[in-house]
């Protein structure tokens, strides 16, 4: 598939460089790139994606555009109030590079719908912004055989890695089965730093570039997080397990099975309904095992991070702390982690087990978040 002058022209910047040339470029016009969700992540990928010259990009996204959009998702504007985000995406970035096709979902994925999807292209790109989407893409491109870069945001902090890449990892083997729903605040209800969005989204480009290309340092096997207040990056290792092609069957088969009896639940429900982790601890269970004493509270926040519940005194170590240097944790005896939602006291445990055999730890379901609704449901909070 050769270049034409025009494409010549165009991407000159990307032929100059010895790693791309017009080898590169020809690899890039053939390729296709479907995109999940036209949000906060979706925006940026999107748009760096089409000026790069890649040949075909699908957008699916079944939510319209509005204000509270506008913030963060930078292929939109006043005059795209109330549209489709896949239409108006498609419209923009078929501007912004005629040379590419654009093919707009504005449809929700669903279970059957991805595997459909995920044949016609070849590696995908996660932007969506819920634990129901994000283990239906994983699944399903496990199962087509697809990789699939991963982003996610919340509030400073984000991460991206890339999954089912060369028989690496997945989204399931860093965490096997969804958290309870509702357990995990969303960013309208923490918020969510808007230039976070376009960096997070940038970098999933970035790693999507890199497979097309064959470059060397894709984020396979490899959790990059990202703090945009102190600037600091950690990478964490993960690695594949040997259930992650069942797992992505099961998932699978229980969305489908959700949607065709018609249930209230989300497949994400439905998901984490067939069993419960053992090291995951419920605001009740929490409140038995600080009456027995057994327990060590460990705090992964921030030190900046509010509120200091005096209920949960114990050890402050951060996040970061711990993952630099996990034998902190050895002595402790029935140590459990918590921070504000539960998102990253579950990731840091879940490692902890799986890189470093450190079964003692387990963590508080939902965070402080989930233990003040507990304590207030009890009447303990007014």
């Amino acid at each position: 598939m050769e270049l034409t002058h025009g494409e010549l022209l165009r991407y000159s910047r990307h032929i100059q460089l010895s790693e791309v040339g017009t080898t590169g470029q020809e690899l890039l016009k053939k390729a296709s790139v479907l995109v999940v969700g036209a949000g906060g992540l979706g925006c940026p990928a999107l748009q760096y994606l089409t000026a790069a010259g890649v040949g075909r990009i699908g957008i699916i996204d079944y939510d319209r555009v509005d204000e509270t959009n506008l913030q963060r998702q930078v292929l939109y504007g006043s005059s795209s109030l109330g549209a489709y985000k896949a239409v108006a995406a498609q419209a923009r970035l078929q501007d912004l590079n005629p040379l590419s096709t654009i093919e707009a979902y504005p449809e929700k994925l669903t279970a059957r719908r991805a595997v459909e999807l995920f044949d016609k292209y070849d590696l995908i790109v996660d932007g969506s912004d819920n634990f129901e989407t994000r283990y239906v893409v994983n699944d399903a491109a496990v199962i087509s055989g697809k990789p699939f870069v991963y982003g996610a945001i919340y509030r400073f902090q984000g991460q991206v890695s890339v999954f089912n890449y060369r028989g690496g990892p997945t989204y399931r083997c860093l965490y096997p089965s969804p958290p309870p729903e509702g357990s995990v605040p969303n960013c309208a209800e923490v918020g969510v730093l808007g230039v976070l969005a376009g960096i997070i989204g940038t970098q999933q480009a970035n790693e999507a570039l890199k497979i097309i290309l064959g470059l060397e340092g894709v984020l396979s096997g490899t959790v990059l997080i990202y703090d945009s207040r102190s600037t600091e990056t950690t990478r964490l290792a993960i690695r594949r397990k040997e259930d992650a092609a069942a797992r992505a069957q099961e998932g699978l088969a229980l969305a489908r099975k959700a949607v065709k009896e018609q249930r209230s639940e989300s497949p994400a429900a439905a998901c984490s309904s067939a069993g419960e982790d053992d090291f995951e601890i419920d605001p009740p269970q929490l409140e038995e095992l600080l009456a027995s004493g057994q327990i060590q509270m460990i705090d992964i926040r921030g030190p900046e991070e509010e509120p200091r519940l005096e209920e949960l005194q114990g050890l402050h170590l951060p996040m970061e702390m711990i993952l630099e240097q996990p034998e902190s944790l050895s002595d402790v005896k029935q140590p459990v982690l918590y921070c504000t939602s539960g998102t990253r006291s579950r990731f840091v445990v879940q490692l902890l087990r799986d890189n470093h055999h450190m079964q003692h730890v387990r963590h508080l379901r939902g965070g402080i978040g989930a233990w003040l609704r507990h304590r207030a449901a009890a009447g303990e909070i007014r």
